[in-house]
């Protein structure tokens, strides 16, 4: 093989490895587990793509499903015309976790926090509030939804995204959040399975 020959196929072989990691976002729209992997024994959700229409009449005011087995959150526009698929965090245990009918009644950049009363109990030396910061267990967004203590959020501990690791509220990265946020509108309906 010349070298010329061989130059090219390792720049071929170097610019496809890099392509597959620009496009690892793609995954999302995949209909298998990532690396065909359990998603309940790793840090990752399994991004199967869900159509609305099994969960929803309409897409009046948009549309948000939380899949809590496979630790994903779907969007879609009230068009129709966006869909996002977003990995998350889930309730610690079926006893924190709130299934079925809500919508988003109202949405905080850099929100507050304050524990429930009882993640009082459970934690007495966790503070009674904290603000928006680093430190915040809400992360840089919020949409808060009609239930009392339920929340849509991002989170400053990426470790937990993917696990079962809230007290109740459905976590995303950062990113994810804020670009949940800029489409979601105070209404949009959301059903948590």
């Amino acid at each position: 093989m010349s070298d010329e020959l061989s130059h090219r196929l390792s720049r071929r072989a170097l610019l496809a490895a890099g392509l597959a990691t620009l496009a690892a976002p793609a995954i999302a729209q995949s209909t298998t587990p990532i690396g065909g992997l359990n998603p309940t024994s790793r840090n990752q959700s399994s991004f199967i793509m869900q159509g609305w229409r099994g969960h929803f009449k309409s897409l009046r005011g948009g549309a948000i499903l939380v899949d809590t087995k496979s630790r994903a959150l779907h969007y879609w526009s009230a068009d129709g015309g966006t869909y996002k698929l977003y990995p998350s965090s889930v309730p610690l245990s079926e006893d924190l976790t709130r299934l079925g009918r809500t919508s988003v009644v109202r949405k905080v950049e850099g929100p507050s926090w304050s524990p429930t009363p009882n993640m009082r109990k459970r934690n007495p030396e966790w503070p009674a509030h904290v603000p928006p910061g680093p430190d915040n267990p809400l992360g840089t967004h919020a949409l808060y939804l009609s239930w009392k203590y339920y929340r849509i959020h991002g989170t400053h501990d990426t470790r937990k995204i993917g696990r079962r690791s809230s007290s109740g509220c459905i976590g995303l990265y950062n990113e994810h959040i804020a670009e949940l946020y800029s489409l979601v509108s105070p209404g949009a309906q959301v059903l948590l399975i």
